[in-house]
């Protein structure tokens, strides 16, 4: 994006996060839908009902039920100003849709969202990326800077002992639709 017009990167990230967060919400409607489906018949090709357990799954991280907590709460306020916030942000909009908000009062909500991400980016978040690049200093910056959130982020996972936001290996089908053998 070096040497584009301001505008036009300002477009550009606009419409990227409108993407993103619409096809989030409108994954997590069918997400919903399956779901009320699979409830009452349990059909379809194996890696379906695979990746149906492994969203009913997901669904139920300390994530994805404080997003829910969230939209339910404050609704498309709530929506709005989470997308500064990465993880939690994906999250709420998930949830948004999981929850079926109405689609026009979810637009108006990413509209105004969109925007706050993109002027934060546009501004201080590629200004501040731009300048840690613009020098192999920087750029050696930046990395260290990354190694150690991740490494930070790590270790307190560990001696915490909080599992990771994935999937458990030990859900079992029962957990989720009844049955009794683990899942693959």
């Amino acid at each position: 994006m070096d040497g584009w017009p301001f505008w036009l990167v300002v477009i550009a990230l606009y419409v990227s996060v409108m993407g993103r967060s619409h096809a989030t919400y409108w994954i997590g409607r069918a997400v919903a839908a399956g779901a009320r489906l699979e409830t009452e018949r349990r059909v379809g090709p194996a890696w379906w009902l695979r990746l149906l357990d492994k969203m009913d799954a997901r669904s139920r991280t300390p994530k994805a039920q404080r997003g829910s907590e969230l939209v339910h709460r404050w609704g498309p306020v709530g929506v709005a100003v989470t997308y500064p916030v990465a993880g939690l942000s994906t999250a709420v909009l998930a949830a948004a849709g999981i929850l079926k908000m109405p689609y026009l009062r979810f637009t108006a909500a990413s509209l105004v969202g969109s925007a706050l991400w993109t002027a934060l980016w546009a501004t201080v978040g590629l200004g501040a990326f731009w300048a840690a690049t613009s020098s192999w200093w920087g750029a050696g910056g930046l990395v260290v800077l990354v190694a150690a959130i991740v490494g930070f982020v790590v270790v307190r996972r560990r001696n915490a002992g909080v599992p990771d936001d994935a999937a458990p290996d030990d859900i079992t089908a029962q957990d989720v639709a009844g049955r009794s053998t683990a899942l693959p």
